[in-house]
């Protein structure tokens, strides 16, 4: 599953676009980040928990997009 950030909880600090090993992660037209699904890899491989979910200041804005497949590392 690819992760997601919640608008509604997105703030628009930024901290989380420069951690992404993927470059998934992309400010909108209002501000607030997104992630692309087909970018994130729910950072396997790269480190032990997601950067996004790691530096957001807010819980639960970083989540697990359930509309998505389990990331697996080839």
């Amino acid at each position: 599953m690819a992760y997601k950030i919640v608008e509604e909880n997105c703030t628009g600090c930024c901290a989380c676009e420069p951690e992404c090993p993927n470059q998934a992660i992309s400010e909108t037209s209002n501000g607030l980040f997104v992630i692309d699904p087909a970018k994130c890899t729910e950072c396997i491989g790269h480190y032990d928990e997601p950067q996004c979910v790691a530096v957001c200041p807010i819980d639960l804005t970083c989540i697990i997009d359930d509309n998505y497949p389990r990331y697996e590392a080839a």
